[in-house]
């Protein structure tokens, strides 16, 4: 007899499940992040002195980014750790969010560091003391430089050069105060003139007691001040440029005493520059040469990129550009 055929079920094949593969670590937000942290971060603490004795808004920019890269990377690291992984986008979509993310990266943190100031020199930083017949004074906003001895009835409103540390201009600049003219150093908001175009009228408010108000500056400094200068004919009377000119034409003013003093080797203001610049100013304009100074000698802060090469020392020029100052001031009639 044939025996029945055997329906045992057949041993199972063991199989190892399979595991899914770990996610790739999120390698573009980590370095975008990191970006956002390490830029702000290294220029926050190599500017530090200067900023500390600059307008707030630029330290407070920086320490705001420093926490916005913080707060990025501590999101992408979690990512990485955890294992989540978002639902991946559309790749155009995807590409296209890399490129705006990357161009505003770029534009931001490349706009931090074009921002850096030139920081001042130290003799500069010491004449922030005081002594020697004026006394100075400062705030967030402004340094204030006043005679020691009577009341001054002239005033002075200086816009420092783009990205310049104020603290540079103390040192010359007390040297028109001396001669009897309350000097006051405006601060700028992340060093840039066109943002405190009307900081004059606030100083000038502040000070009652001066009776004839002279606005100025160097560089950008001196081309925003001629913009308040065109605005306010009744408050201002006089303008000082230093290695500067208007911003627009001041030819009819004809009441207003203008002094204009230039490097023969500037590369910045140039001279041609300068000289393009006397249309527009009144005919009874003063303008001062001071053959071989540089734009970098307006101001206590060494070199700067793109500017000439001088034939006179510092010390000479800024002689030069002192007593012509002094000489505007003079020829106030509080």
């Amino acid at each position: 007899m044939t025996s029945a055929p055997s329906h045992e079920p057949a041993t199972p094949v063991s199989e190892t499940p399979e595991r899914p593969s770990p996610p790739r670590p999120p390698w573009w937000s980590i370095t975008i992040a990191a970006l956002w942290l390490a830029v702000p971060l290294a220029l926050l603490i190599t500017d530090l002195p200067v900023l500390r004795s600059a307008h707030p808004a630029h330290l407070v920019t920086l320490v705001v980014a420093v926490l916005v890269g913080a707060v990025l990377v501590a999101r992408a690291l979690r990512r990485s750790r955890s294992g989540v992984v978002r639902a991946a986008a559309h790749p155009v979509r995807r590409t296209l969010g890399r490129i705006l993310v990357a161009l505003a990266t770029v534009v931001v943190l490349g706009a931090l560091f074009w921002l850096r100031p030139f920081a001042a020199s130290d003799d500069a930083v010491a004449a922030m003391a005081g002594g020697d017949g004026v006394r100075v004074t400062d705030s967030a906003t402004r340094i204030e430089i006043a005679p020691t001895s009577g009341e001054p009835r002239t005033g002075l409103v200086f816009q420092p050069g783009a990205r310049v540390d104020p603290r540079a201009y103390v040192r010359m600049l007390s040297g028109v105060s001396r001669a009897g003219t309350l000097v006051v150093i405006v601060k700028q908001p992340y060093q840039i003139g066109f943002l405190a175009i009307g900081a004059p009228g606030g100083i000038i408010a502040a000070h009652p007691e001066v009776k004839a108000w002279s606005v100025g500056g160097h560089s950008l400094g001196g081309v925003a001040a001629s913009s308040y200068a065109a605005d306010h004919p009744t408050q201002v009377h006089g303008i000082l440029f230093w290695a500067s000119y208007p911003l627009g034409s001041l030819a009819d003013r004809t009441d207003l005493h203008v002094a204009s003093v230039s490097g023969t080797k500037d590369g910045l203001a140039t001279p041609a520059d300068i000289a393009a610049s006397k249309p527009n100013l009144p005919p009874t304009s003063v303008f001062t040469p001071v053959e071989g100074a540089v734009h970098a000698f307006f101001g206590d802060y060494g070199e700067q990129p793109g500017d000439g090469t001088p034939t006179v020392t510092r010390a000479d020029a800024q002689r030069q550009i002192v007593d012509a100052s002094v000489a505007l001031m003079g020829s106030l009639q509080p």
